[in-house]
């Protein structure tokens, strides 16, 4: 769900990992085996970081937006609360509804928002995942590396290989 990409090679990758340790210590011990922690490419990298300025940048007018109208809408509704008393039931009821339909845009807003954002974010992870899935190949050939995990319980450092793609990603 991080992105397919990953998703991808990491089931491939570990699909071949359970085959080399299932045939047997001998193709075991020969087996080189490193690990890629996804998230802190997602994360640290500056491709990631220039990714979330520029989606920042792209969002920041909507959402100032937002915080504007539920401000206009405290106001309002603090407005109607003090001459509620004063006001005949027709008007009440005529406010409570317009009240009522500034919160229900609010909310569809916001809604619609955070889906518009976690797109933006999901299609430059994507663009990201694809970009390391590249690196991770060719450093896997170049390296003589086997099989190479994600996502796993425990690894040593010396698996890890996620600062040379982090280094390459930035290049």
């Amino acid at each position: 769900m991080l992105n397919t990409a990953f998703a991808r090679l990491s089931k491939g990758l570990m699909a071949l990992a359970l085959c080399a340790c299932a045939a047997g210590p001998a193709l075991a011990q020969g087996t080189k085996v490193a690990y890629v922690a996804t998230e802190r490419l997602m994360t640290d990298s500056k491709l990631a970081k220039l990714a979330d300025a520029k989606i920042e940048a792209e969002f920041s007018k909507r959402d100032k937006a937002i915080k504007d109208q539920v401000e206009s809408y405290k106001s309002a509704l603090a407005a109607f609360e003090k001459s509620m008393a004063g006001m005949s039931e027709a008007d009440r009821g005529k406010r409570t509804r317009e009240l009522r339909d500034m919160e229900l845009d609010i909310q569809r807003k916001r809604r619609e928002f955070g889906e518009d954002l976690n797109q933006r974010r999901n299609e430059e992870r994507a663009i990201i995942a694809q970009r390391a899935s590249k690196i991770i190949e060719r450093i896997a050939l170049d390296e003589g590396i086997d099989i190479v995990l994600q996502d796993v319980a425990f690894y040593s450092s010396r698996a890890d290989i996620t600062d040379k793609i982090l280094k390459e990603l930035d290049k």
